[in-house]
């Protein structure tokens, strides 16, 4: 049933919100020259990677850019080792900080969905070099497909540090539902449109 329904859901949003992709692309390709699509290697269910989409937020060269501030700077090193993201981060550019804090940046993962390397709700799918801080919950949450949404996002998003949010994704996998999806899916609206504690 959850992935007939991720099936229906992915195609009624890559549908209806065609218009809105085209938008961004612009905005990407006015704010810095290159790509509009950005791609990583995540971790999927069962360890697999795949390659997850997001419209590109960042400049290129970005991971050069983080490796020299945070060379310089301890309190934004520290705040890396905390959450894993800084809240001024320098890789971004000023259109593609309106996408993060609206998660806009997001929306292809839509087409993750369709191929089946996500769900809509899951747990988030983890960075490669993430898998060693997943600690004992690593087995837990690479047991599902990662999702686009979840109980982390719905609870404090960027506010919560790197370890809060691996303990909220494993307590998804322990209650996952299809009930329990609904009501994440409906908090996530809110929190999107308030873009509160994003970044």
């Amino acid at each position: 049933m959850k992935r007939v329904f991720d099936i229906l859901f992915s195609l009624f949003a890559l549908i209806s919100l065609l218009p809105l992709f085209l938008l961004i692309a612009i905005g990407i390709l006015f704010s810095s020259p290159g790509s509009v699509i950005f791609t990583q290697r995540r971790l999927g269910q069962g360890g697999k990677t795949f390659k997850c989409l997001k419209f590109r937020t960042m400049y290129f060269n970005a991971e050069k850019r983080l490796d020299e501030i945070l060379q310089n700077n301890p309190k934004l090193r520290d705040e890396w080792r905390e959450k894993q993201k800084l809240r001024v981060d320098p890789r971004v550019f000023s259109f593609g900080k309106f996408l993060r804090k609206t998660s806009l940046d997001e929306l292809p993962q839509f087409w993750n969905v369709l191929k089946g390397d996500l769900s809509v709700v899951g747990p988030r799918p983890y960075m490669i070099n993430q898998r060693s801080e997943l600690g004992p919950h690593a087995y837990k949450i690479l047991s599902i497909r990662p999702g686009i949404t979840g109980l982390w996002q719905t609870s404090g998003r960027n506010d919560k540090t790197f370890h809060e949010r691996i303990i909220l994704d494993a307590k998804y996998v322990e209650k996952s539902s299809f009930w329990l999806d609904l009501q994440l899916i409906v908090k996530t609206l809110p929190v999107v449109f308030s873009s509160k504690d994003a970044f």
